[in-house]
């Protein structure tokens, strides 16, 4: 049975046309061989999500599917795919020549993106920090420096384009007939051949390779931001430009703090006679411990805030607060002699010692949580 096209391109069953289109073309760059090296499994996968997109970006075809599914579309005299055949006829027929990414222009093609990852603290997060990064990519072959040719042997005109790079091609699609330009299958799209193929890219003027990258990484980054390197992806075809590096960002959980925008909120422990009696205690920050005095009487869920001790906001220079939550402990497992101390204090307490702190109370404190 055929996997659901919602599922296949990844968006919702009530997604705009914008989201639907924005999903097929990160896959299509993410599937395209440039990036895939020409895997069978990945070319597959294209064909799936292409036809899925032809289906759901159509609002005709897209209704019936969502009340018969694929049959009541087959049933309708419409086969998904059926008129697809190489990768370039898809793109093509789905974007024509607007589409970026070196996807069947008339020119050599653009090399791909790529995303990696890499994980910041979030002290590193509070200061900004330089990162290597190390992935694999297309890249331009050293030997013959991306011209495709044995050094020192000569490049010659293309004898089947005529070095023009480019053919006309008649492509069969669902829409009727299409006459488009379609790169040289020879010179892919540069014109020129090698007379003596290079021998380490076999006339390709591409290899694969391990590239390490220097990132800047800036202070303040969120959670799954990316960072956009440009020309620092995959290599183009001679004479094309290289594609893009996104960088995204995951932070590591602090065990210390939890982050709310440019606010860090952590939590310190008092036992209740402490809370009573008052206290000093040690709390952790960013930039080392600190000692905060809670005054007699504290309650719980009562914050402290550390002006200035939180994140800095991304590209700007103010920081935000730390707010030291409060968590008073009850005694448990009390001797003999605890329970007698404990049941005097009891019977001393009169109304005036219960009054909750500055008239706030319960419900007042939650509504602050809430504010």
């Amino acid at each position: 049975m055929a996997r659901d096209y919602y599922d296949v391109l990844g968006v919702s069953r009530d997604a705009s046309d914008a989201e639907i289109k924005k999903a097929f073309r990160g896959l299509a760059r993410e599937l395209h061989p440039d990036v895939t090296g020409h895997d069978p499994e990945a070319e597959a996968r294209f064909k799936e999500a292409a036809e899925a997109y032809e289906v759901l970006s159509d609002a005709d075809r897209r209704s019936t599917y969502d009340q018969y599914g694929a049959e009541g579309l087959r049933s309708g005299g419409f086969d998904p795919g059926a008129g697809f055949g190489s990768f370039d006829d898809i793109f093509s027929s789905l974007f024509g020549q607007a589409f970026g990414g070196g996807f069947g222009g008339g020119g050599p093609a653009p090399g791909g993106d790529l995303l990696v990852q890499t994980e910041l603290t979030l002290d590193e997060v509070s200061t900004g920090v330089e990162r290597e990064v190390s992935f694999q990519a297309v890249v331009v072959c050293s030997h013959c420096h991306g011209n495709g040719a044995e050094p020192g042997t000569p490049i010659e005109t293309c004898d089947r384009c005529g070095g023009a790079g480019q053919l006309r091609q008649v492509t069969r699609t669902p829409f009727g007939q299409m006459v488009r330009a379609v790169p040289c299958d020879v010179c892919h799209g540069s014109g020129k051949v090698p007379d003596t193929p290079c021998e380490v890219c076999d006339g390709v003027g591409r290899t694969q390779g391990q590239v390490t990258k220097t990132i800047d990484v800036p202070a303040g980054i969120e959670d799954g931001q990316r960072l956009r390197v440009s020309g620092a992806g995959h290599a183009g075809e001679p004479g094309a430009p290289a594609g893009d590096l996104y960088i995204e960002v995951a932070v590591a959980a602090d065990g210390r703090f939890q982050r709310q925008g440019t606010d860090l909120v952590s939590s310190v422990r008092i036992a209740a006679t402490e809370a009573m009696l008052g206290t000093t205690v040690t709390v952790s920050t960013l930039e080392g411990e600190r000692e905060i005095e809670l005054e007699a009487g504290v309650q719980p869920g009562h914050e402290e805030t550390l002006r200035g001790a939180g994140l800095p906001r991304l590209g700007g220079r103010k920081r935000g607060d730390q707010r030291v939550v409060v968590e008073v402990v009850v005694p448990t497992n009390l001797s003999e002699e605890q329970r007698e101390i404990a049941e005097r204090l009891d019977g001393t307490l009169g109304p005036d010692n219960l009054e909750p702190q500055h008239g706030d109370g319960f419900f007042g404190r939650m509504r602050n949580v809430f504010r």
